[in-house]
């Protein structure tokens, strides 16, 4: 029986994106093939267990939505997590850099791309993104209008790269909010779970 590395599981709302103010069951995997400098996620941390371990820990929060993230979870999920986890009537959101391909059975792919950030970033292997989030680090970004995986209804979301010091998070936020009126293509994506200190 395959066992996934798993970092933790958690029940919060989405800071981010489309669903974000939503309640969600977070899967977070340990491990990635990227080294982005601002990762988050502490991969040394990591206990293995079954697709019917994770579809039994998300089973105990109410919201439908679960939220697979990383790390980079598309070097784990396969079919047979994905048929536990809607078995149990989930609805499947995934979070990835695109550097692989992934199961059909996913519902909304939300599509971070990190190209020029970390070797081995710019080898889209992705199909297909309901939504791309991008980092804003001062990058040009008419490059992800012409990536292959956005299609006319492909949301668009830019969201300032999160630094502990205050007075230059207080320049990128200003920055990716001028970005976005100056092309109104980009939403905001606000990480609203920093704000209000809810994991």
């Amino acid at each position: 029986m395959k066992l996934y590395p798993i970092n933790e599981i958690f029940y919060s709302l989405q800071g981010e994106g489309r669903h974000s103010g939503e309640a969600a069951t977070f899967v977070r995997f340990s491990g990635c093939n990227l080294q982005c400098p601002f990762c988050d996620t502490d991969h040394s941390r990591a206990r293995a267990m079954t697709a019917e371990d994770i579809a039994a820990e998300t089973a105990g929060n109410p919201a439908r939505l679960v939220v697979l993230t990383g790390g980079e979870p598309s070097l784990f999920v396969d079919d047979a997590l994905l048929d536990t986890l809607h078995a149990a009537g989930k609805y499947i959101a995934i979070e990835t850099n695109g550097t692989n391909p992934l199961p059909a059975g996913i519902d909304w792919v939300t599509f971070s791309p990190k190209c020029g950030m970390a070797d081995g970033a710019d080898e889209i292997r992705l199909g297909r993104a309901d939504e791309i989030k991008v980092v804003n680090t001062g990058q040009d970004l008419e490059q992800y209008f012409a990536m292959p995986q956005r299609s006319e209804k492909t949301l668009m979301y830019l969201q300032p790269c999160f630094v502990n010091d205050p007075d230059e998070r207080r320049r990128i936020i200003a920055d990716t909010v001028g970005r976005i009126k100056a092309d109104p293509r980009w939403r905001l994506s606000a990480q609203i779970h920093r704000y209000i200190e809810i994991p």
